[in-house]
């Protein structure tokens, strides 16, 4: 895939988002029947959705991507069913809903609730903890893939590499912490049912609308200091780690297994911003000073398992500054990966 200079449009960028790699092509190929993407309504949903279509079209694969959300934006699901993707409106946390969507042999499972937890705790250990019940005993039988979060680690230095899959938790906050919620669930169901699931912890997905860069290079427009508070992250593509989610399903296993979602490197809050705001040609303004901790995963086995990334990092930092420069479409939803205290 030869990766533009910069991205002019939404259109140019959703194509690129929606790339599938010659890899997942062929590990559509080996699926067949339904494969259903609950929560495909949020940020990465819709993506992934027609990620898996192109990829089943590219197979030749008669396999049905299913789509299920609430779908309170009618236009996301028309554009969705434009594409060839099936969807189903259902409510995700109601029994009875749950129970009358279809038979699938693998399952992705997107939902989750993060901002507005301090003000509403009970609504994300609602989300967070009684859905995947919900899902996993309507699927025993099916492969599951759970996206997670990093978040359920603690915060480590970042000399030391980020926490493996082996290290122990140590969620911060209640969002975090319900984050576990949602692991143990599944990791009783998988043990219980003998259900084969594999927990995703994404440690951040990126794009030209969000993201963590999309928060630097707006704070470097608007003449803002740039947080130096947590200084160090990693991310991750988007198309990448969609990519990723959906072939993990080959690595659903029971007990739950467990897979570390970035990219594979650890990157300076100050250096990033600095490159963002010599392309945007703005002065870069910082507050703070870099703490000794962030919250940051290894990547070593998702990238030993499928690979470097297509996407490099420094790429997506160029594509933001430009995108932002030029007053692109953004989701207005900031990621506050800043936040050291948990409250979200």
């Amino acid at each position: 895939m030869r990766l533009p200079d910069t991205i002019s449009s939404e259109r140019e960028l959703d194509r690129l988002l929606t790339d599938p790699s010659e890899q997942l092509v062929d590990f559509i190929g080996s699926l067949s029947g339904i494969l259903l993407i609950l929560g495909a309504g949020g940020k990465m949903g819709p993506s992934l959705c027609v990620r898996a279509r192109r990829a089943v079209k590219a197979a030749g694969s008669d396999v049905r991507v299913v789509a299920v959300s609430r779908f309170s934006d009618a236009g996301s699901r028309k554009d969705l069913e434009r594409q060839g993707v099936e969807t189903i409106a259902c409510d995700l946390t109601d029994p009875r809903s749950v129970e009358k969507l279809p038979d699938a042999g693998n399952v992705i499972f997107l939902v989750g609730w993060k901002f507005g937890t301090a003000e509403n705790p009970g609504r994300t250990w609602a989300v967070n903890t009684l859905t995947p019940s919900l899902v996993s005993r309507r699927y025993p039988s099916s492969r599951i893939v759970a996206l997670s979060s990093g978040n359920v680690y603690p915060f480590t230095r970042p000399d030391d590499g980020g926490s493996t899959e082996a290290d122990a938790v140590g969620p911060v906050g209640e969002y975090a912490w319900s984050c576990l919620g949602r692991e143990r669930v599944f990791e009783h169901w998988s043990i219980a049912n003998g259900t084969p699931i594999v927990l995703v912890r994404l440690n951040y997905a990126v794009e030209l609308r969000y993201g963590v860069l999309v928060d630097i290079a707006l704070r470097i427009r608007d003449g803002l200091p740039v947080d130096l508070s947590t200084g160090y992250l990693n991310c991750i593509w988007q198309g990448d780690a969609n990519d990723v989610i959906i072939r993990s399903l080959d690595l659903a296993e029971s007990p739950a297994a467990l897979l570390n979602l970035t990219g594979p490197g650890i990157y300076d809050v100050r250096g990033l911003a600095t490159r963002i705001g010599s392309r945007m040609d703005r002065p870069v303004v910082f507050s703070g000073e870099e703490a000794e901790t962030a919250l940051l995963n290894d990547a070593s086995f998702a990238v030993s398992t499928f690979g470097e990334p297509r996407v490099d990092l420094r790429q997506v930092a160029r594509w933001t500054a430009d995108w932002v420069r030029r007053g692109g479409a953004l989701l207005d939803k900031p990621t506050h990966f800043e936040v050291r205290d948990g409250k979200y």
